[in-house]
C-alpha cells in the first residue's frame, strides 16, 4: 500500500466524547486525502480505573468491584449518549455492554480466586481501548466514512511475556497483510485498539503501559506505512519538562536515538519501544497535538537536516529506585556478584536506568524504576540468599530518596568540557551528585541526585546547555 499513514491517538486525545470527535476529524480528513490506518488508546484514566477494578477483585472487596464497573459503565455509557445519533447510539451500546460484561466475568473470576493471573489482567485491561475504538469508528461511520474497529489480537502476534510482551514481527506482517491490506484497498478506515496483541495460539497480551505508541509502530513497520503521527495533548518533543522549565522549546526534529533515550530516561511523548520497528526501515515519526492543530509538532528522522548540535534536551525521572550491593570479603569476584545481578534484573524483567562500579571495593550500584523494585529484590535475595546469610554480601542497600536527570543529544562528544559544566551548574545549585553514568557514545549522560534536587538541576542544565526559547 502506496503513501500509506498510520496515525496514534492516546488517552487524553479519545479522553471524552469532544475529544473523540476532534480526532474522529483529523482521521476524516486524513483519510480523504490517502490511505490510512489509526490505533487509539482507552479514554484517559480508564486504564488505571480497569486495575483498580482487579485490584479490588484480588482483595476481596466485591462492593468495590461493583462500584469500578458502575464508574466503567456510566463514563462509557455517557460518551455514547453525547457522541452518537439515534440508530448509531442503538446499535452501538450493546456491544459496548458485552465489552464491559467480559470484563465483569474476568474481574468477578478474579475476586473468587484472590489472584490476578497475568493471563488474564492482560485480557481485562484491553478493554477500555476496545471501547474506545468501538466508540470512534461509529461515529465516523456516522459522518459517511466506511470505519470499522478492530482487536490488535487479531493482528499484533507477541512472545508470551504478559504484561510487557514483545512483537514477533514477521508473523504480524502475515496476519496484517491479510487483514488490513483488502480494507484498505477498499477505502476502508481501519481503527484498531493500541496496547494489546495475542501469542501464537491466541493468549491475550498487552505490550505495557503506555504501549498504543508502540502498536502504532509495529503497524506502520509492517505495512510499510510512509508515516506515523503520534496526536497527545503537548506541541511536540519539548526540551524539557514546560512544568519544571518555563522557558522549554519544542524541538523542530530530532533523530530516532534521541527520541528513544529521552522517552527511556522518562520523557513522556512516546513509549520506550516505539521507535525500534521503524529504525531499519526509516520511516518517519511526528509527534503532534491534537488540541492544537498549527502547532507543527516535532519530526523524528535518522539523521537530523543540521548533524549533530550537541546536548539537545534535559529530561528526569523521581519514580526510581538506587539499589547497592557491596560485598564484604575479597573471596567474592565483584565482576561475578555483577553478572548474576544483571541475570537477576532480567529475570524479573526490569530495565537498568543507570550503572556504576567502584574498581577497588567491587561494590556498585544500579537505577531502577519504583515499580520494578518488589520483583527485583525478590530475585536478588533469593540469588545471593548464600552469600548474604554467611555475611559474604552486605545487605542490599535501596535508596528512594533519588532522582534521575538525563542530558541527551547527538554530537555531545564533539562537546569537549561539557560534562564538567554540567557537573558544576548542578553543583551551583547545592545538588549534590550521588552517581554518573555516560555511555561512550556520549547520547546521553545520566546523573543520579536526591528527589528534592532534582527540579533545580534540571533547570540549571537546561540553562548551561542554552536549551531555551
Amino acid at each position: 500500500m502506496k503513501n500509506l499513514l498510520v496515525m496514534k491517538f492516546g488517552g487524553t486525545s479519545m479522553g471524552t466524547a469532544d475529544r473523540i470527535r476532534s480526532a474522529a476529524e483529523i482521521c476524516a480528513s486524513a483519510h480523504q486525502e490517502r490511505p490510512t490506518t489509526v490505533v487509539v488508546s482507552a479514554m484517559s484514566k480508564v486504564t488505571d480505573m480497569l486495575l483498580d477494578t482487579l485490584r479490588h477483585a484480588e482483595g476481596g472487596d466485591e462492593h468495590g468491584v461493583d462500584e469500578m464497573l458502575r464508574k466503567l459503565d456510566a463514563k462509557h455509557r455517557e460518551c455514547c449518549q453525547d457522541l452518537l445519533d439515534g440508530e448509531a447510539r442503538a446499535a452501538t451500546q450493546p456491544i459496548l455492554d458485552e465489552i464491559l460484561n467480559e470484563f465483569s466475568r474476568i474481574a468477578r473470576g478474579v475476586l473468587m480466586l484472590g489472584e490476578r493471573p497475568p493471563r488474564s489482567v492482560d485480557e481485562a485491561i484491553a478493554v477500555g481501548e476496545r471501547l474506545s475504538s468501538t466508540l470512534i469508528a461509529a461515529y465516523l461511520r456516522g459522518r459517511g466514512i466506511d470505519a470499522f474497529a478492530l482487536n490488535a489480537r487479531e493482528l499484533v502476534v507477541t512472545d508470551a511475556v504478559f504484561g510487557n510482551a514483545s512483537p514477533l514481527l514477521e508473523q504480524t506482517r502475515e496476519k496484517a497483510l491479510n487483514l488490513l491490506s483488502p480494507a484498505l484497498e477498499a477505502g476502508r478506515l481501519p481503527i484498531v485498539t493500541g496496547f494489546n496483541g495475542a501469542t501464537l495460539d491466541g493468549r491475550p497480551t498487552t505490550l505495557g503501559r503506555g504501549g498504543s505508541d508502540f502498536s502504532a509502530s509495529i503497524l506502520a513497520s509492517v505495512l510499510d506505512a510512509s508515516e506515523l503521527w503520534i496526536w497527545s495533548d503537548v506541541d511536540g518533543i519539548m526540551s524539557a519538562d514546560p512544568r519544571l522549565v518555563p522557558n522549554a522549546k519544542v524541538l523542530e526534529e530530532i533523530t530516532y536515538r534521541e527520541a528513544a533515550e529521552l522517552a527511556y530516561n522518562g520523557a513522556k511523548v512516546l513509549h520506550p519501544r516505539t521507535l525500534a520497528p521503524l529504525m531499519e526501515k526509516e520511516i518517519p515519526v511526528w509527534s503532534k497535538n491534537s488540541f492544537n492543530l498549527e502547532a507543527p509538532g516535532t519530526r523524528i528522522v535518522p539523521v537530523t537536516k543540521d548533524g549533530p548540535l550537541g546536548p539537545r534536551a534535559v529530561t528526569s525521572m523521581t519514580n526510581v529506585a538506587l539499589v547497592s550491593l557491596d560485598p564484604a570479603s575479597a573471596v567474592l569476584s565483584g565482576t561475578r556478584i555483577m553478572a548474576r545481578s544483571l541475570e537477576a534484573l532480567a529475570a524479573a524483567n526490569a530495565e537498568v536506568l543507570a550503572l556504576t562500579s567502584s574498581s577497588y571495593r567491587q561494590n556498585f550500584c544500579f537505577l531502577i524504576r519504583t515499580a520494578e523494585l518488589p520483583a527485583v529484590i525478590e530475585n536478588l535475595e533469593a540469588d545471593f540468599s548464600i552469600e548474604l546469610a554467611h555475611g559474604y554480601l552486605h545487605p542490599i542497600d535501596v535508596d528512594l530518596d533519588v532522582g534521575l536527570i538525563a542530558i541527551v543529544g547527538e554530537g555531545m562528544k564533539g562537546h569537549p568540557g561539557l560534562a564538567g559544566r554540567i557537573f558544576t551548574a548542578i553543583s551551583a545549585q547545592m545538588v549534590n551528585i550521588i552517581a554518573i553514568a555516560q555511555g561512550s557514545s556520549e547520547l546521553t549522560i545520566g546523573i543520579v541526585v536526591r528527589k528534592e534536587g532534582v527540579e533545580k538541576a534540571v533547570r540549571a542544565v537546561h540553562a548551561e546547555c542554552g536549551l531555551g526559547a
